[in-house]
Parts: C-alpha cells; sequence; structure tokens
C-alpha cells in the first residue's frame, strides 16, 4: 500500500511538472506576442528621404514608373513611396545598420519574404487586369515570385519597360525555361531572338485559363491569332491541324522547316500508312513523285481547302 501511495505522489508531482513547464511556456509566449505587438505599435513612418539618407544607391527610383505614376493613380506622393511597399521604417531607421538590433528586421523586404507574402505587397496595387488570374497560376502555386522577375528599385530592361529583373522578357523567362532558351536556338525557330516578338504575345506569366499559360483558351485560338489564313472555316478540313497545331509544329523552335516536329514526309506518315506512297523501295515512280522531298508538292492545301474537289488537300 505504501508503494502503491508513493508511485501516485511521484505521478502527481510529474502532472504539476508538467502543468508547470506550460503555464511557463505560455507566458513566455505571452510575453514575445506582447513585444512584437509593442514594437510593431511602435513603427512609424518617416518618410523617403530618411530612407535614402542610408540607402543612396536607390536614389534612381526617383525615375521609376511607380515614382512617377503613385501620384496620380494611388494619391501616394513620394514621400510615402518606400514604405508603401517596405512598411513603417522608424524601428529599421533607429538601428542605424546595426543587424544586432532586432529593430532592424522591422522592415518588409520582399526578397526575403515567401513568394505569396511578396505577391500580397505587389496585389495591393496590381489587381486584377492581367493578373486576374495570378492566384493558382502555375507560377503562383510553384512559388515564383514578383521579384523574381521584375526589379522594383532599377529595371535592368530598356526604357524601364515592365520593370523587368533581365534586358529583355525572353531573359527573364530564360532564367528558368532553360529547355526553351535551348529551343529558339534552332534553325527553325520563332524571331524571339530577332525581337520581332516577345514570350507575352502568347503568354500571360501571370495567369491564364488557357492551358500552358496562354493567353487563348487553346493553342489552336493562339496560334490562328496571327496565322488568320489558316483559321478556316474550310469545306475539307484536316484532323489534325482541327485538333492541335502542335500536333505537327514546334512553336518554340526546330531543326526542321516551318517548326515542323518531324522531317517530311515522316511526319505525314507518323499518321498515314505507306501503301500507296511507300518510301523504302527509291526506284518506285510513286516514291520519286511523292518526295521531292515533301508531301506538300501534291498535297498543298494540307491545313484545309475549300475546293470542291480538295478532298485530298491538293487545290
Amino acid at each position: 500500500m505504501k508503494n502503491f501511495n508513493c508511485r501516485r505522489e511521484q505521478g502527481k508531482s510529474g502532472q504539476e511538472t508538467f502543468v508547470l513547464a506550460v503555464v511557463m511556456l505560455g507566458s513566455l509566449l505571452a510575453a514575445a506576442v506582447s513585444f512584437a505587438q509593442e514594437s510593431s505599435a511602435k513603427a512609424e513612418f518617416v518618410g523617403a528621404e530618411t530612407c535614402l539618407s542610408c540607402h543612396a544607391d536607390r536614389e534612381e527610383f526617383k525615375n521609376n514608373i511607380h515614382a512617377k505614376a503613385w501620384p496620380k493613380a494611388k494619391g501616394i506622393e513620394f514621400g510615402q513611396s518606400c514604405e508603401t511597399c517596405h512598411g513603417p521604417g522608424s524601428l529599421h531607421a533607429s538601428a542605424g545598420g546595426d543587424k544586432n538590433n532586432p529593430d532592424f528586421f522591422a522592415i518588409r523586404n520582399p526578397k526575403k519574404l515567401s513568394s505569396k507574402e511578396a505577391a500580397k505587397i505587389c496585389l495591393e496595387c496590381h489587381k486584377g487586369g492581367n493578373r486576374f488570374n495570378w492566384e493558382g497560376s502555375k507560377h503562383e502555386s510553384r512559388d515564383i515570385s514578383c521579384v523574381s522577375c521584375h526589379s522594383m528599385h532599377s529595371a535592368q530592361s530598356a526604357g524601364g519597360k515592365f520593370l523587368l529583373a533581365k534586358a529583355t522578357q525572353m531573359e527573364t523567362c530564360f532564367q528558368c525555361h532553360k529547355m526553351k532558351k535551348a529551343q529558339t536556338q534552332r534553325s527553325s525557330h520563332m524571331p524571339l531572338r530577332e525581337g520581332k516578338m516577345s514570350c507575352t504575345d502568347c503568354h500571360n506569366p501571370h495567369g491564364s485559363t488557357g492551358p500552358r499559360l496562354l493567353k487563348q483558351a487553346s493553342v489552336n485560338e493562339n496560334c490562328l491569332s496571327c496565322h488568320a489564313e489558316k483559321k478556316g472555316p474550310f469545306l475539307w478540313e484536316h484532323p489534325p491541324v482541327r485538333e492541335n497545331c502542335l500536333n505537327c509544329h514546334a512553336p518554340h523552335g526546330s531543326n526542321h522547316d516551318k517548326l515542323l516536329v518531324a522531317k517530311r514526309p515522316r511526319l505525314c506518315q507518323q499518321c498515314h500508312i505507306e501503301t500507296q506512297h511507300p518510301t523504302t523501295a527509291a526506284t518506285t515512280a510513286s516514291f520519286r513523285q511523292g518526295v521531292g522531298r515533301s508531301c506538300q508538292k501534291c498535297h498543298s492545301q494540307i491545313h484545309g481547302s475549300n475546293h470542291p474537289s480538295g478532298v485530298r488537300f491538293q487545290r
């Protein structure tokens, strides 16, 4: 009986110790929250000139599109510009650059925030329009931050257009899309390298209801927005063309002419059997006539035909 009472007393003592530890931990957390709230409450706006007294390398921000547009568009004068994105700066300024002082980190730095936190700051102004579908988009779901593509203080792009982190849209996108960069170096390619078009002619990097961040609802709608002569409607339609342009074309670049995914006639023979146009017997007349070296030598209207006799896309 004595041993039982002893064990019971020990158990009671252990429970009391656990409860005491929980109470102490709760007190510490409450004190930390109280300190954080007190620090936050003390933070005040100090103005852009105070920021520039230390961050002289950001002086060019005065010429930034944000600094120019905010007064009229948002009613934000230059003096408020830094703290509009970074938050009240009094605590940060009082730390005097001392990183051992916790107040030094009282300012928001979008580059050190999570992608969602950084986007929340930007979307306070840039909500809707082309950013309507940002939440849930491929880039957002893969933790791409606004500052991964945009340089807020000093744009690298010519004329400061879009405040890009690199000199061109193409270079900005190629930071991640290495395979697409390689494809644009092929002999047949979209004229990105020549500057005649940009990635955003086809894609909306901020989100889209279509596949692959396309600006239109489908691949074909996207292609036909430029290649209207291929649109139809046609009396005689070619099923793979109607289905998807990517059945035959590689959109970013190819080693075959016209951005084709394979060389003709092999491209056509992925679907069409070789019975009438065999390609193994080089001596046959049909091979010599049909390959010259393209099925389109005869079937010239391969995207579709409106001719009454164009069932085989020959006219």
